[in-house]
């Protein structure tokens, strides 16, 4: 004889069938399976499928793979036991929706910017009727598990809001230095000061903006004239039309500076893989180039010469590629460290908001994304003649690279009226601590004295 199990479903007065399941066998399995469905599912998209894809790939994929995982909860819920989370489903319908949205239209940063201002609503909006729902429903302490994920989804709205209010700000009160100078699509902003020759033009690392310099051009723009700009897609400059190799970059750079009125022969200085630019510009206008200065500059060489750069370069894509959706939810308002330069008064206050914005994170992500394109058009330089030459490592990168120094070696190698010299600082440090950043000044100064009057660089 077949019994049939009646027991009222939480949340209800109604008696149901009972499937001979309790919230502490499969129902928590489902829900945790469901949540791990999300969770994993994001994190195998974003990092392993599609790494350093454009923020609408990312982004979308992500919220497709949360979709899946309402979508689990509420059909096996409602196949599999007593107590159908079928509330589930609209989760699920507004993230994927949502996903296949950004994948289909493709959005570039100002549609990015201009949707934050309408789904974190429409999200916090289908968050309160879940929780509302899943109290309702979910039975014994299982929506306990869920609150969290509610929880987390409140906060990616409510941060989502602040960035573009932060943004918002950020437009107001920049106070753009310099000027902005059309170089065929797209501006770029460039900000000079000081007289004489010949002009010392300062080329940033990844993810840096014209501001970090302000410390070094002050000091060197006593001596001649310095110039700091930001590359397409950071600072203040626009974005390009897609991710530029070493080649663009230089290009938009020759362009920059004849439109400007500025010129040559210059002295790049370029810091980390600004190096790796100004190395490429050099090649490719050998006669525009007076004197180097390459400050713990990334080498051309640097997937063969650094044993582990490889794997380096895996994380970077992946890391860089997610920067630009973390960013959008406000995770660089909330978290100092990403934000973080010693540069003093405004500029330091500029190059940190440059630092977390989703659209300096886009430009990033394009950069690496061209790192082996780049580095081996960099290669172009073979020979730097006698021309001045300083390469300026910093010791934790030495002490913390393996095959950094080796690379270094090489890069003072390319020119016979060469210097390599060993400061105690960090990488960042050459460009914004107090202790570090006068031996870049002496660097450049010395370079620029020895192009002035063709002696050995550094001599007295």
């Amino acid at each position: 004889m077949t019994t049939t199990d009646l027991r009222p479903t939480p949340g209800s007065g109604d008696t149901v069938p009972h499937l001979g399941t309790t919230p502490n066998g499969p129902f928590v399995r489902i829900v945790l399976g469901a949540l791990a469905v999300g969770a994993l599912g994001a994190a195998a998209l974003t990092l392993g499928v599609f790494p350093g894809a454009n923020e609408h790939v990312t982004t979308g994929v992500a919220l497709l793979a949360f979709a899946a995982g309402w979508f689990v909860l509420a059909a096996l819920t409602s196949r599999m036991t007593s107590s159908p989370q079928r509330w589930a489903y609209v989760p699920a319908a507004f993230l994927a929706v949502a996903g296949l949205l950004l994948i289909g239209i493709a959005p570039g940063n100002d549609g990015m910017t201009a949707a934050t201002w309408v789904w974190p609503p429409a999200l916090l909006g289908v968050v309160v009727w879940s929780v509302l729902h899943a109290r309702s429903s979910m039975p014994g302490r299982t929506r306990w598990l869920l609150y969290p994920v509610f929880g987390a989804l409140a906060l990616a709205s409510l941060g989502a809001l602040v960035e573009n209010i932060a943004l918002t700000r950020d437009a107001a009160t920049e106070g753009m230095t310099g000027a902005l100078y059309d170089v065929g699509g797209h501006r770029l902003h460039m900000t000079c000061t000081g007289t004489g020759g010949p002009t010392v033009v300062l080329e940033s690392g990844l993810g840096g903006s014209s501001p970090l310099w302000a410390p070094i051009a002050g000091a060197v723009s006593g001596t001649t004239r310095v110039c700091a700009y930001d590359r397409a897609g950071t600072g203040w400059s626009d974005e390009a039309s897609g991710p530029q190799d070493s080649q663009a970059v230089v290009t938009d750079l020759h362009r920059l500076l004849d439109v400007a009125g500025e010129h040559g022969p210059y002295v790049l200085a370029g810091h980390s893989v600004g190096g790796v630019y100004a190395l490429t510009f050099a090649a490719r206008y050998p006669d525009q180039v007076a004197g180097l200065v390459l400050l713990d500059s990334a080498s051309p060489h640097q997937f063969t010469v650094l044993p582990a750069y490889e794997g380096v370069y895996a994380m970077l894509t992946r890391l860089y590629g997610v920067a630009p959706s973390l960013a959008r939810l406000g995770l660089g308002q909330v978290i100092p460290a990403l934000s973080a330069n010693e540069v003093p008064g405004q500029a330091g206050k500029q190059a940190g908001a440059f630092a977390t914005r989703p659209r300096d994170a886009r430009g990033a992500s394009d950069e690496v994304s061209t790192y082996r394109r780049s580095f081996t058009q960099a290669q172009a330089l073979t020979s730097f003649g006698s021309k001045p030459l300083v390469v300026v490592s910093a010791t934790d990168t030495l002490a913390d690279t393996p095959g950094w120094a080796a690379a270094q070696q090489q890069l003072a190698a390319l020119s016979r009226n060469a210097d390599q010299r060993t400061v105690r600082s960090s990488h960042g440090g050459l460009l914004d601590h107090p202790a570090s950043y006068p031996s870049s000044v002496a660097a450049i100064t010395d370079v620029v004295r020895a192009a002035r009057t063709g002696a050995a660089v550094g001599a007295p």
